[in-house]
């Protein structure tokens, strides 16, 4: 739980302090626990100018709730976000980046513009397709393995209203950066912030030269990145990216309003088109 704290009480400071120093906008998934928890810090991080999505109430895990208790709750996480901002947030990201098949029809159902929990691509934006879990065959391995060897069924590809901004675990700073003391001592937490910034710089680099536009979306932790080692790793990244020509730092938000203009093309998403 203190680590928690360390997050909300200087972890946010310090990530609002850089992200001022370079002047960038970013998009926050707040839990609505940790908002309703840390009101004034929350509201700080609106007041800064930076955009505040929904990353549930818990961090609870879609897959593990009834329906009822997604709706649930998403209905409350709306409700916190919007007494901070005075209106309803566009996005949402899912904890653990698990989702459910009732995830894309309970965004549109309550409004929400765009998602970010899918790994169809890593740095381009598209339309979420409507089927989004139960595609691959649910095989048992203690059961006959004629009734398991089957492909991937076919996906709708009637696709949804929902622009999906891709998550990327390799665009993550928690599995490297963060400490779990979980089943006895585990080594992540410790991976040289050089080695990340080097795996994050070249993958920029690689969509830079590849693609004529395209997005580059990085999720941090203000309990993880809030570290005095993190935060001069991700300076070194912005600098990175800052000398490259026609760069534009945004938020999600404004990222899936370049893909609905046409600004960036993005990708469409179809398992069997080449």
């Amino acid at each position: 739980m203190s680590r928690g704290i360390f997050g909300a009480t200087v972890g946010i400071d310090r990530l609002l302090e850089m992200y001022e120093k370079y002047n960038i906008k970013a998009t926050w998934f707040v839990p609505g626990h940790t908002a309703e928890s840390f009101p004034v810090r929350v509201r700080k991080i609106h007041d800064k100018g930076h955009e505040l999505g929904l990353h549930g109430y818990s961090h609870e895990l879609l897959p593990d709730l009834t329906v009822q208790q997604q709706h649930d709750v998403m209905v409350k996480s709306i409700d916190v976000i919007k007494k901070i901002t005075g209106k309803s947030p566009k996005g949402y990201t899912a904890p653990g980046w698990q989702v459910s098949k009732e995830l894309l029809p309970m965004l549109k159902q309550y409004g929400l513009e765009y998602d970010h929990s899918l790994m169809h691509h890593d740095t381009q934006p598209y339309w979420a397709p409507f089927e989004i879990s139960g595609v691959y065959t649910n095989f048992k391995v203690h059961k006959d393995a004629s009734e398991w060897m089957h492909p991937m069924s076919k996906m709708n590809k009637t696709p949804s209203k929902i622009v999906e901004i891709p998550s990327n675990w390799h665009l993550d700073d928690w599995p490297a950066l963060h400490f779990s003391f979980s089943g006895g001592m585990s080594p992540n937490g410790f991976v040289d912030p050089y080695v990340l910034e080097r795996l994050w710089c070249d993958q920029f680099d690689y969509a830079y030269r590849q693609y004529d536009s395209f997005i580059f979306p990085m999720s941090i932790h203000p309990q993880v990145s809030g570290e005095p080692q993190n935060i001069l790793m991700h300076e070194r990244i912005i600098e990175h990216i800052n000398k490259h020509e026609g760069v534009e730092w945004m938020t999600f938000g404004q990222m899936a309003d370049e893909f609905k203009s046409g600004a960036i093309k993005g990708h469409v998403v179809d398992v069997d088109a080449y």
